[in-house]
C-alpha cells in the first residue's frame, strides 16, 4: 500500500507547470486580487478565452444583492451573442483539437467503456440537433431529458444549446410522479429517454416510468408531442418495448438519417439555456433557469 503524506508539498515537473492555466502561486494570488479589486477586468479576461459572435456593449456584469435597493438580480455581458455548443465543440476543433478525446464514458461494468473525439461528438450533436428541429423544436422551446448515463446524454444537452432550445435534465432515478411534475412545469415539446439501463445487477425500465409520467402529465393538462427513445443494449428486442404510434420514435433511427452539420443559433447573453429543478425536499420542485453567457463563463 502506498502511503501519501497529505501535509507534504510536491513540486510539479517543468512541462506540467508550463501547460498549466495558473503557473505558480504568485499568479494565482494576482488573479485573486484582481477579481476583488477590478472584477470587470478580471471576468473580461476570463471571457476572452471564449468565443463571442458579438461582444458586449456595456458593463461586464450588473448586479444587485441588496433587497433594500430593489430586486435581487445579476446580468452578464449584455448585448453579447454566443453559443455553448460552439464554444465546447467548434472552437476546439478550429484550434486543431478535433482528433482529441472530448468525452470518455464508463458503463455499468469495468469492460464497458468508450470515447468520442471533438469531431465525432460534433457530428453526433449536429445529428441530434437536426432531429430536434425535424420535430419542430426551435429557439426557446423546452426539451426534457430523462436518460441513464450515456454519451448521448451530454450530446443531447449540447444539441439543445446549439439550436437555442431550453433543456431540462431530470435525474434518471426519479419516479413517474416526480417526472410528471417537471413535465407539467416546463411543458416540453419533446422528451428524450431510453428503453432501460442496468445499475449494478438491477435493470431499470425507463420507458415504463416515462409512459406513466407522460400519462399523468397529459391527464393534468400537458401532452408531450414526441418521445424519442434510445435503444439501450440492455433491451435488444424492440418488440418488447411499448411504443405509442404518432408519438414515440427510436433515437438511433432518427439521428442516422440526419446531416452531421447544423448551423449555430447565436444566443443573447441573458437568453435561457437550461432549467435545473430543485430536489423538492422542502416543497414543490422549482425550476432554476440558467442563462447562456454567465453559465458558460
Amino acid at each position: 500500500m502506498t502511503v501519501v503524506d497529505l501535509e507534504a508539498e510536491y513540486e510539479a515537473d517543468e512541462a506540467f507547470q508550463k501547460a498549466a492555466h495558473v503557473t505558480c502561486r504568485a499568479d494565482y494570488d494576482a488573479m485573486y486580487k484582481q477579481s476583488l479589486e477590478d472584477p470587470s477586468a478580471f471576468w473580461a479576461g476570463i471571457a476572452s478565452e471564449l468565443h463571442f459572435e458579438k461582444m458586449w456593449d456595456g458593463p461586464v456584469n450588473e448586479f444587485n444583492f441588496d433587497a433594500r435597493k430593489g430586486p435581487i438580480a445579476i446580468k452578464w455581458f449584455m448585448g453579447a451573442r454566443t453559443n455553448m455548443s460552439y464554444n465546447c465543440l467548434d472552437r476546439n476543433i478550429d484550434a486543431g483539437l478535433g482528433d482529441k478525446v472530448a468525452l470518455a464514458w464508463e458503463g455499468n461494468h469495468p469492460n464497458q467503456h468508450a470515447s468520442l473525439t471533438f469531431s465525432e461528438l460534433h457530428s453526433m450533436v449536429c445529428q441530434i440537433a437536426n432531429m430536434l428541429k425535424n420535430h419542430g423544436v426551435g429557439k426557446g422551446d423546452d426539451v426534457t431529458l430523462y436518460m441513464p448515463m450515456l454519451m448521448e446524454l451530454p450530446a443531447t444537452m449540447l444539441a439543445c444549446t446549439r439550436i437555442g432550445a431550453v433543456h431540462s435534465v431530470v435525474f434518471g432515478g426519479f419516479s413517474a410522479e416526480s417526472l410528471a411534475g417537471r413535465i407539467l412545469d416546463s411543458k416540453p415539446k419533446v422528451l428524450i429517454t431510453a428503453t432501460s439501463c442496468v445499475r449494478g445487477p438491477k435493470s431499470i425500465d425507463f420507458k415504463k416510468i416515462v409512459d406513466d409520467a407522460m400519462a399523468k402529465a397529459a391527464a393534468a393538462g400537458h401532452r408531450v408531442e414526441t418521445c424519442v427513445v434510445y435503444q439501450h443494449p440492455s433491451a435488444p428486442d424492440r418488440s418488447k418495448v411499448s411504443m405509442t404510434e404518432d408519438r414515440d420514435v427510436w433515437f438511433q433511427d432518427e439521428i442516422s438519417a440526419m446531416d452531421t452539420k447544423c448551423a449555430v443559433e447565436w444566443m443573447e447573453a441573458e437568453e435561457p439555456m437550461f432549467k435545473l429543478y430543485t430536489s423538492g425536499s422542502t416543497g414543490v420542485p422549482k425550476g432554476v433557469l440558467h442563462t447562456t453567457a454567465g453559465y458558460m463563463l
